[in-house]
C-alpha cells in the first residue's frame, strides 16, 4: 500500500536513546530541557528570533488570533486545510474570503483590498504547497489599512524565499510538525515571531498563563511533551537528506508528466523549495476521479489536497469563490515520500497515463 506519504522514522535506537534521558531526569513534560533542546535547533536551523514548541499545528493559529485580539473578520484563503478556517471560528472571528491564484494556489494579494471592511482585523494567508504568498503585496496592504499579518506556514518548513524561512514573514507565522509533514514530531508545531512582547505573551498563552506559582494572563495548555520533542531532535539532523530524496522523486514526476498537459504550480524567483507536496491539476474533477480510482485499484493512495475549497463547506456563510473551486476540484496530490524508489514513480505515472487514454 502506498500512501500520499510516509512518515520518516529515525533509527529505532537513536530514539531511544533520547528515552533514556527522560527515564533519567524524570521530567516527562512542561518544557523540559528535551522540548527546550529542540526550540534553540530549529530556532538556529531556520534563522528566526522567537519560536515556541507546541502541541499541534492548529492550536498555534488560534494563539495567534488570541495574542492580537482578533474577533472580528479575518480575510483567508478557501484553499488551504479545514483547520485555517476552523481556527478562525473556533476563536469567534468571521472568515472572509479571498479567492486564489492560479500561480500557485495562494491568496491573490490583488484581490484583497476589495474585501476590507471596518471591521477587518487581519490577514490569515497559507503557504499552499510550501509556495509563498505574495508577501511584499500582502505586507504593503496590511500596513496601509492597519491590519496584522499571520501566515499558516504548516507546508512551509525548510522552504526559504530570498534566503528568509517562510516561517519568518508576518507579525506570526505557524507550522504544523505532524507525522505526515517533511519535519514532524509526531504530533506538534510551532508558532514564530520576531516581536519580543509578543513571544513572551505567546509563551504565557501555551502554559495556562502562568509561571511558577504566578498568573498572568489567561492562558490554554499547548505544550508539547519530551516524547515529542524526542522524535524532533532525531528527524532535525535528517531533513536536508530527507528533502532531496524528494526532490528527486519530484524531478522524476516532473520528467514523466511534462507532455500530459497537466498544470503544476509555478515557483517564485529566490524561492528554495521544500518539496512538501507533489500537486497535479487535471482538466476535470472527472479525470482526477478517474485517476484517483484506477490508483487505488493498485493500492496506491494520492489525495485531494485540498478538497473542498473551504467556502464550501456547510457551517461557513456561502461566499462563492471560483478559482479555487475550479481547482479545488481538479486537484490531485501524488504520493512523495523520502523512500519512494523510482519504479514506484514510474508505475504511478503508468496508471495516470492508461487512466487518462
Amino acid at each position: 500500500m502506498i500512501q500520499v506519504t510516509k512518515s520518516f522514522l529515525p533509527d529505532f535506537q537513536e530514539y531511544t536513546k533520547y528515552l533514556k534521558q527522560i527515564w533519567s531526569n524524570g521530567q516527562l513534560t512542561n518544557n523540559g530541557p528535551l522540548v527546550k533542546e529542540l526550540e534553540l535547533r530549529l530556532k538556529n536551523y531556520l534563522g528566526v528570533k522567537h519560536l515556541l514548541f507546541t502541541g499541534n499545528g492548529t492550536i498555534v493559529l488560534q494563539m495567534a488570533l488570541k495574542v492580537f485580539g482578533i474577533t472580528k473578520e479575518v480575510l483567508t484563503t478557501p484553499f488551504s486545510y479545514v483547520a485555517t478556517t476552523n481556527a478562525l471560528l473556533w476563536e469567534g472571528c468571521t472568515p472572509v474570503f479571498v479567492d486564489i491564484n492560479r500561480r500557485n494556489f495562494c491568496i491573490d494579494a490583488d484581490k484583497i483590498e476589495e474585501k476590507i471592511t471596518a471591521n477587518t482585523q487581519a490577514i490569515l494567508a497559507t503557504h499552499v504547497f510550501g509556495y509563498p504568498c505574495d508577501i511584499d503585496r500582502i505586507e504593503r496592504i496590511a500596513l496601509k489599512h492597519n491590519l496584522k499579518v499571520i501566515y499558516d506556514g504548516a507546508h512551509g518548513f525548510s522552504a526559504s524565499l530570498n534566503g528568509k524561512s517562510l516561517l519568518s514573514f508576518g507579525d506570526v507565522s505557524t507550522c504544523s510538525f505532524h507525522s505526515t509533514k517533511l519535519f514532524h514530531t509526531i504530533e506538534g508545531g510551532c508558532i514564530v515571531t520576531s516581536d519580543d512582547k509578543v513571544a513572551d505573551q505567546l509563551d504565557l498563552f501555551r502554559q495556562f498563563g502562568h509561571r511558577g506559582d504566578d498568573y498572568f494572563t489567561m492562558g490554554i495548555n499547548a505544550k508539547n511533551s519530551e516524547f515529542h520533542a524526542a522524535m524532533g531532535l532525531c528527524v532535525l539532523p535528517r531533513i536536508d537528506e530527507i528533502i532531496l530524496n524528494r526532490k528527486r522523486t519530484s524531478k522524476l514526476y516532473d520528467d514523466l508528466l511534462k507532455d500530459l498537459g497537466l498544470i503544476f504550480p509555478q515557483t517564485d524567483p529566490g524561492l528554495i523549495y521544500n518539496y512538501a507536496y507533489y500537486a497535479v491539476i487535471f482538466p476535470s474533477e472527472a479525470e482526477v476521479l478517474r485517476v484517483k480510482s484506477a490508483l487505488a485499484h493498485e493500492q496506491i493512495f494520492p489525495r485531494r489536497y485540498f478538497y473542498p475549497s473551504l467556502n464550501k463547506l456547510p457551517f461557513v456563510s456561502p461566499q462563492p469563490m471560483p478559482v479555487s473551486e475550479e481547482i479545488a476540484q481538479r486537484v490531485l496530490s501524488l504520493p512523495l515520500s523520502h523512500e519512494m524508489t523510482d519504479a514506484t514513480t514510474r508505475k504511478i505515472c503508468d496508471i495516470i497515463k492508461k487512466a487518462r487514454a
